[in-house]
């Protein structure tokens, strides 16, 4: 199984992809606001400190494996079969290690719940290991239509679980049923729409080849997960669950904006990245198009955001939630650098040099440790705070191997994305202004929404914005390819 790949090809499965990050997100971020005004902030902390345990484990069981079979120019049964054999066997293990830890975990965060809440979650982790092969399958192939229908129909069915639980006043455990109602879902679903099965293979020498690509995102990802979820931990720990609540509502709104676009670009970005790995003025090119075309997109989300973010929190989660208003305002400057991250990083995975990759997380992370321990004795929000720090200086550090692998300098990316965060900050001081008038607050979200959509779109045609242009050309190529295809469907029908 080889890579072949096409700009058609590239942009139609991104459009795919942004359909469902944006519809799977946008429902379950939904459901995640009506279960907020249902359930209280106690009950949102639970789960996160419970997820942090989950997700790391993920990350091990996962090995680095699929991204090596997404990176390899060839792969074949063997290849498949192994990892999936691998992943079974690792989700149990860590499964039962979770299993038997969970009452000295509840124990040390003085939450008795958090022992079976941990238990039952943990099944997710177990249950995405029957997927993982169909999932590399998709990025491999550019079926994301495929993953689209999946995980749209197990959001819209979860969610109809969790708020109905919610609803009976099960509190907490409508996250668990959410949560685990939707993994399931997705399993089951993708094993009908990819119709690869595990046969009886498997071979150490293949395990070996990928691991040695995949051990080293591993490790680069459990340091980032450790770094990440470190937080969550001293905030449960520290302060309360409650806090910790306000703190991870704060994240999810940028997360979900940010996450429906750059995560979108990064699924599509890698496999496109790695069939090019070969020519460098293309990767250069590619890596360019993704950071200039992102950060047009994503700064003026993130810059609307933190302006409406206290009359958005009173009408989507109501006054209860305002604490989480300056969360919100500080995750918004973290990721809208996202794409500069992410855009050179899947660079330097794609070009198979993932020992560069290791270096940078461990430079960064042990940089983030530091702030981070200037910052506890501060309060909740200087630990936000220190994010911020982090994540700027995250950038450049994540840029300069591009300078060399790729001839793209840090200057050169800088100046490709100067243009759109000015008229960002320009068109998110103006609609600032709006919130001094004396309207409710949701006709002031809906006027500040309107005027910076537009003032946002006219500055960048005014000043010619590149990337605004070639948004433009590239939707309509879009439009008239698919004509085409379909055009042709007729005729030989």
């Amino acid at each position: 199984m080889e890579l072949h790949i096409t700009k058609f090809k590239v942009l139609s499965s991104l459009l795919w992809k942004l359909m469902e990050r944006g519809g799977v997100q946008g429902i379950q971020f939904i459901v995640m606001i009506v279960l907020a005004r249902m359930l209280l902030p106690n009950d949102f902390g639970l789960i996160v400190l419970v997820t942090v345990f989950i997700s790391m484990a993920g990350i091990i069981t996962q090995g680095g494996f699929n991204l090596a079979l997404i990176q390899k120019k060839k792969v074949d049964e063997v290849d498949f079969s192994s990892v999936f054999y691998l992943n079974l066997f690792i989700a149990f293990t860590l499964y039962m290690l979770l299993f038997f830890t969970a009452p000295y975990i509840a124990s040390f965060f003085e939450q008795p719940q958090l022992k079976l809440i941990l238990r039952i979650l943990a099944l997710t982790l177990f249950i995405s290991s029957f997927s993982a092969i169909q999932n590399s399958i998709i990025s491999r192939e550019f079926q994301f239509k495929k993953l689209f229908i999946s995980t749209l129909i197990a959001s819209i069915l979860a969610g109809i679980v969790g708020i109905t639980m919610a609803s009976a006043n099960y509190g907490v455990w409508a996250l668990v049923g959410f949560q685990l109602t939707n993994q399931l879902l997705v399993t089951i679903i993708l094993w009908f729409n990819i119709k690869w099965r595990p046969k009886f293979l498997f071979s150490f020498k293949r395990i070996k080849i990928l691991f040695s690509f995949g051990w080293k995102l591993l490790v680069s990802s459990l340091v980032d997960a450790i770094d990440l979820n470190i937080r969550n931990l001293l905030i449960g720990k520290l302060f309360s669950p409650a806090l910790l609540g306000f703190y991870n509502r704060g994240e999810q709104f940028p997360n979900l904006l940010v996450n429906n676009i750059n995560g979108a670009i990064q699924a599509v970005m890698f496999p496109a990245l790695s069939s090019h790995q070969d020519d460098q003025h293309r990767v250069k090119q590619m890596v360019r198009r993704a950071i200039v075309t992102s950060s047009f997109i994503i700064f003026p989300m993130m810059v609307g955001l933190a302006v409406t973010a206290e009359p958005l929190v009173k009408i989507l989660l109501t006054e209860k939630w305002l604490p989480a208003v300056p969360f919100i305002q500080i995750f918004c400057i973290c990721y809208a650098l996202w794409p500069i991250h992410t855009a050179n990083l899947q660079a330097i995975n794609a070009l198979g040099r993932s020992d560069i990759f290791l270096k940078l997380e461990i430079i960064k992370k042990l940089m983030s440790i530091i702030l981070l321990i200037a910052s506890i004795p501060l309060g909740v929000y200087a630990v936000a705070i220190s994010l911020v720090i982090g994540g700027v200086l995250a950038s450049f550090i994540n840029a300069y191997p591009n300078a060399k692998l790729l001839n793209y300098s840090i200057r050169e990316q800088m100046n490709d994305v100067m243009p759109s965060l000015l008229i960002a900050i320009v068109m998110g001081s103006v609609i600032y202004t709006i919130h001094w008038l004396p309207v409710s607050s949701s006709i002031t979200i809906i006027a500040q929404v309107f005027v910076g959509i537009v003032l946002y779109i006219g500055l960048a045609a005014i000043f010619r914005l590149e990337c605004y242009s070639y948004l433009l050309v590239t939707i309509k190529q879009l439009l008239e390819s698919r004509k085409n295809i379909q055009l042709k469907g007729y005729e030989k029908a």
